[in-house]
């Protein structure tokens, strides 16, 4: 177990292998093990990759009403920072992506280069938002097993939960051990995150975008708006994928990304 005090709180972390530095930012309601399989292939890779677990997930603390994305992002800045890194490559999947994208409203002159995967850049409406806080407080009320349950299937497409058993159990089993109160706070915090479009146009490092073709979340129309909209960024569809295309498909996934952390200048 590594873990470090940032911003008052314990997050827990992952930091394998030596090299340029890549960041990788989990998603919504997992923890740093769902980027095991990435860890272990660009630490390989010549990649120093580092994984936190977010703030209210897997071994990070804090528990709090609302989490909202710069707190998110100001705990990753002085991780780093506390690690000595600097400048780094930076990664996330769903609302990881999100993370991403705020992390690059913030402080651009870090980043090096994006993977965004299975995510959106558009803000909250109106029903969304009601949608979340009415999630953020059934969890706080049940807990995660009833939710972590009906998601899955659209986490993962159902012909993976029968053909890939283990990564099924791996799932939701990361989404069962996450803290209600945890959840609930970054569902409060995600609800206000702000409308990233009119940014887009001004990413000017090169942007990797990964979408499963069966994604019901993110669908591949809004990964080809992410595409269309920054200008340096390469759009990669994996098949027979949904919404967890590096565990449903992790060989393709790391093969793309390899691929593009090779080119990035």
């Amino acid at each position: 177990m590594t873990t470090m005090t940032v911003n008052g709180r314990t997050i827990g972390y992952d930091d394998e292998g030596s090299g340029p530095p890549l960041v990788l930012l989990h998603g919504h309601p997992f923890d740093r093990t769902m980027w095991r399989p990435q860890v272990e292939r660009f630490s390989a890779e010549g990649w120093r990759v580092i994984a936190p677990d977010l703030r209210g997930y897997g071994e990070s603390g804090g528990v709090e009403a609302v989490t909202p994305f710069e707190v998110f992002a100001g705990d990753v800045a002085e991780l780093l920072d506390a690690l000595g890194i600097d400048r780094f490559v930076l990664g996330g999947l769903s609302m990881g992506g999100q993370l991403v994208m705020e992390c690059q409203r913030l402080f651009p002159e870090r980043i090096r280069g994006l993977l965004l995967a299975a995510t959106s850049p558009h803000a909250e409406t109106a029903r969304g938002r009601a949608d979340r806080e009415q999630q953020a407080r059934r969890l706080l009320r049940e807990g995660m097993a009833g939710y972590a349950e009906e998601v899955l299937p659209k986490m993962l497409a159902p012909h993976n939960i029968a053909g890939l058993p283990a990564t099924a159990r791996h799932v939701l089993g990361m989404m069962r051990a996450t803290s209600p109160q945890g959840a609930a706070a970054a569902l409060r915090g995600r609800a206000l995150r702000p409308d990233y479009v009119a940014m887009l146009g001004r990413i000017e490092v090169p942007t990797l975008i990964v979408v499963g073709r069966l994604d019901e979340f993110t669908p591949v129309a809004v990964a080809r708006e992410l595409h269309e909209h920054i200008p340096n960024s390469t759009l990669a569809i994996i098949e027979n994928a949904a919404h967890l295309p590096n565990l449903e498909h992790e060989v393709r996934f790391n093969d793309i990304v390899v691929k593009f952390l090779r080119e990035l200048p």
